[in-house]
């Protein structure tokens, strides 16, 4: 729980992948959000949450988690994107390409 408030304050964009081991669509998006952690190669954090974890249950109260999956991009504790259900590769890489352009605008 501390854990996870420390990643998503940092500046590295980081994924949160809020799943359930029961979930089917779930289970299909594992490959999606491997890939993406692979090909991201540092450039964004991916973290898992399973929102049966007792552990996690205040994260999941907080983003107001109600269905899974959901993935969230967090960026300095700001969520900059968000989208519940299944979704292709190509969605989430144009999600994190654009919040990373907006973001070194925002910066530099």
């Amino acid at each position: 729980m501390k854990d996870f408030d420390k990643i998503i304050w940092r500046d590295a964009v980081t994924l949160a992948d809020f799943f359930a081991t029961w979930c089917g669509p779930c289970q299909a998006m594992v490959p999606v959000i491997d890939r993406f952690q692979t090909e991201m190669n540092g450039r964004a954090d991916v973290y898992r949450i399973d929102v049966d974890d007792p552990d996690m249950l205040e994260i999941v109260r907080r983003y107001n988690i109600s269905s899974v999956p959901t993935l969230v991009i967090f960026r300095r504790g700001e969520v900059l994107w968000r989208r519940s259900g299944l979704i292709g590769y190509r969605e989430l890489r144009e999600a994190f390409d654009t919040i990373e352009q907006r973001e070194h605008a925002v910066h530099h």
